[in-house]
């Protein structure tokens, strides 16, 4: 098609649903011209299968990106050469744009649509698609699919949250983090994508950047990433997993990150080597949007409560990605970053940053270190307040509860989790005493464990009151520490009631208005490909009764 104005375009060739999406889509002076394309594709350009997130109880976010294999398989491809690629597998060039469609059914035989429409894509969103699909009932399942001039995409499930004053009965998620291609199979996300659930609970570590040569199972390709096509190569290493695939096709996620998506360990705009903070922003950027045009996540636009951002807006220097959800009266979740506005760790080596492990660091408990930054700490402060459900649970990326072991020299931390920042931790957990409200509980990742343990003001101390609960889900790959090191921590903090690093897999959470609910679902270390996982332990946290319980 011969290039037109933008907006005679939008209104010409597109459905109305379709003018917010296609605008959203562009980034484009209002008088610009468009080239739409028409693609002949020479391979599957749904290779990365489809995706779901961020429920609400009228839409939900489908995702897909086109993708036509790997420019060099094996090594690191420059943008040109995977523009180049791109181009000869699609017979598209990489400056037009291309409109993929996509229809939403309410049944799963797929007789009953109820939505349809387009979406335009393009090179510089990595031929991403994010389609905010409106207007649906609440508390359903829905089944979507894309199409590519002749190519149409696997079929997903995903499901709308219930009304905001609904009486809800049951929330049935899974609590998941760490994956590591390279140290493990996939066997975790296969067995969650059999699951019944509501939805999947990702804190981060999608990707992984760094390699460790002794635990390989099947190799990373393409070398340390660093670069916006680096990113995207290594985004598309793990959406090429058929067992991660099918658990996105099979619920909606809602997400955060840590630090694998960019860097081990960095903080804000430090990381590890004492790179130039500018040098190192722009190396975030890159790894930002890669993660969100492979991910079913959305930035969260300034100023605009909970909705979403158009691309036309979007700066991938600093995107905002905490949110708040409701499930009906059950349960309020709220997503925090614990990474983009964080202090850098205290008591850094000068040669090599990050965490470390420590005796007697005082600076781990400066009033002004912050883990959240003020705002998101201030926007999450006035959410508990406000919030009237049953259950109000706290979605972060690691610990919360204390790690530091004991020694005739003073207490060790790790300055990278929750105790490198203990006054950030006592104000969080002040924050829930303040507000007033009860039923909370945490729910993390990153330490390749699980974990069930009380939170109170004062760690380990008894006559401290427990203020929250804690449940922490073992990685779905990632090595876990020895259990010597593990065995001295169980000893050195009396509030963990249960700590496993030896097994891998994920937390599968049950929700009622009684109770919560956590079966740790595990197998060995490492993942096999087809392992069944079993039950390593169990947990519940009772309604109006702070603190976690065994389940035998």
């Amino acid at each position: 098609m011969t290039g037109m104005k933008r907006r005679h375009f939008l209104h010409s060739t597109l459905t109305l649903p379709a003018i917010a999406q296609a605008l959203s889509a562009m980034s484009l002076p209002a008088q610009a011209t468009v080239q739409l394309a028409r693609p002949q594709w020479r391979a599957d350009p749904f290779a990365l299968g489809v995706a779901s997130g961020e429920p609400r109880p009228d839409s939900v976010l489908l995702w897909t990106r086109l993708y036509p294999g790997p420019a060099v398989p094996g090594q690191s491809a420059s943008e040109r050469q995977q523009q180049a690629f791109f181009e000869a597998q699609s017979g598209m060039r990489a400056d037009q744009f291309c409109a993929v469609s996509y229809e939403i059914f309410s049944d799963e035989a797929l007789t009953k649509r109820v939505q349809r429409g387009e979406f335009i894509t393009h090179a510089r969103r990595g031929w991403s698609v994010h389609v905010r699909a409106q207007g649906l009932r609440p508390d359903r399942p829905y089944w979507y699919r894309f199409q590519s001039g002749a190519a149409q995409s696997p079929v997903g499930r995903t499901r709308t949250a219930p009304a905001p004053d609904a009486a809800v009965s049951r929330l049935r998620l899974a609590l998941a983090s760490c994956q590591h291609y390279e140290q493990g199979h996939y066997a975790a996300h296969a067995d969650i994508a059999r699951q019944d659930l509501a939805l999947v609970l990702f804190v981060g570590d999608y990707i992984y950047e760094s390699t460790n040569p002794k635990y390989i199972v099947r190799p990373h390709t393409g070398g340390l990433p660093s670069t916006l096509p680096a990113y995207r190569e290594r985004h598309a290493l793990y959406k090429l997993d058929a067992d991660l695939r099918a658990c996105h096709a099979a619920h909606p996620w809602i997400c955060t990150w840590d630090d694998h998506e960019v860097e081990n360990d960095y903080a804000n705009d430090q990381n590890r080597s004492y790179t130039d903070p500018a040098a190192f922003l722009a190396r975030r950027a890159a790894a930002y949007q890669a993660y969100f045009e492979h991910m079913p996540v959305w930035p969260v636009a300034p100023g605009s409560g909970d909705g979403p951002q158009g691309l036309d807006d979007l700066d991938f220097a600093q995107p905002r990605i905490y949110q708040h959800y409701a499930w009906g009266q059950l349960a309020d979740l709220w997503t925090l970053d614990c990474r983009q506005y964080r202090s850098p760790q205290p008591c850094r080596d000068p040669i090599k940053g990050g965490g470390r492990v420590v005796v007697s660091c005082q600076e781990s408990e400066a009033a002004e270190r912050t883990m959240l930054g003020q705002e998101q700490a201030q926007w999450l402060a006035q959410g508990l307040a406000a919030s009237r459900r049953q259950w109000r649970l706290l979605a972060q990326s690691t610990q919360i509860s204390s790690t530091g072991v004991n020694t005739p020299v003073g207490r060790s931390i790790f300055t990278d989790g929750w105790d490198g920042y203990s006054a950030a931790r006592r104000q969080l957990l002040q924050t829930v005493v303040d507000a007033k409200v009860n039923n909370v509980v945490a729910l993390g990742g990153d330490v390749h464990q699980n974990v069930a343990a009380q939170l109170r003001l004062e760690s380990n101390n008894p006559q401290s009151p427990i203020v929250a609960s804690e449940f922490v889900a073992t990685s779905i790959t990632s090595r876990g520490m020895g259990e010597f090191a593990l065995a001295r921590i169980r000893a050195s903090n009396p509030d963990i009631l249960h700590a496993r690093s030896d097994e891998r897999g994920y937390a599968l959470v049950d929700i009622t208005p009684e109770r919560m609910h956590t079966q740790f679902l595990t197998t060995p270390f490492p993942a096999q490909a087809g392992a069944k996982l079993q039950l390593q332990a169990q947990f519940q946290v009772l309604a109006g009764q702070a603190g976690v319980q065994a389940v035998n």
